[in-house]
């Protein structure tokens, strides 16, 4: 039977919590379950983001696994396991994106640069923002999909902002399978967790003769 294990990598301003309803299905599915927490988040609240940080924070977890495990990412836990899955392509064996189908650039992405930057001075959590605005400028997540080499899944909210480059990623890689779940905004994984439960236990079966 199937045991593969799996890594979530949440997304801005959350923590390793958010993936509750996954850990749960998918511990009780036998799998071994992951949720990390990226620095500047969560338990590394102290911390700030850097992307050479929330790729080593997922390399470790990785490395943890005694098999290569299903790498899943909302977010910017998406665009940082694409950059992760890129870089280090024999080390996961199929990674899931959800919510980061779009291009993290051009004016709506300047704007809300400037929005976070004048937030941030206010306190709280909102230079995590920036941070990650920071880590990830001039970053081409359409350029690290078309260099991916595992299976790929896709997962949006059809409310999700985030997917206005759907159709672009599918075209760079015609092989990812893609989930749109009516009903559902951003936080997919949070808005239809049965839905989305049933995508990455359907991964895990796929992926069972990798």
């Amino acid at each position: 039977m199937n045991r593969r294990p799996i890594v979530l990598v949440h997304g801005t301003r959350t923590s390793g919590t958010i993936w509750a309803p996954q850990v749960a299905a998918l511990r009780r599915a036998g799998h071994r379950t992951l949720a990390l927490d990226l620095p500047g988040h969560g338990t590394r609240a102290d911390e700030r983001f850097t992307l050479p940080g929330a790729l080593d924070t997922i390399d470790r977890a990785v490395d943890d696994c005694d098999e290569r495990p299903l790498l899943v990412g909302l977010s910017l836990g998406g665009y940082v396991s694409l950059a992760y899955t890129g870089s280090r392509r024999e080390a996961v064996a199929g990674v899931v994106l959800a919510g980061c189908s779009t291009q993290l650039r051009g004016k709506p992405l300047r704007a809300y640069g400037h929005v976070s930057r004048l937030v941030a001075g206010t306190g709280g959590t909102w230079h995590v923002v920036t941070d990650m605005l920071d880590a990830l400028a001039g970053y081409s997540s359409l350029d690290e999909v078309r260099r991916l080499e595992v299976p790929v899944w896709l997962v949006n909210g059809r409310r999700d902002p985030l997917r206005l480059d759907e159709r672009r990623y599918r075209r760079a890689l015609p092989a990812s399978r893609l989930t749109v779940v009516r009903g559902a905004g951003h936080d997919v994984n949070s808005h239809a967790p049965v839905a989305f439960n049933r995508v990455l236990l359907d991964a895990m079966w796929q992926l069972r003769d990798r």
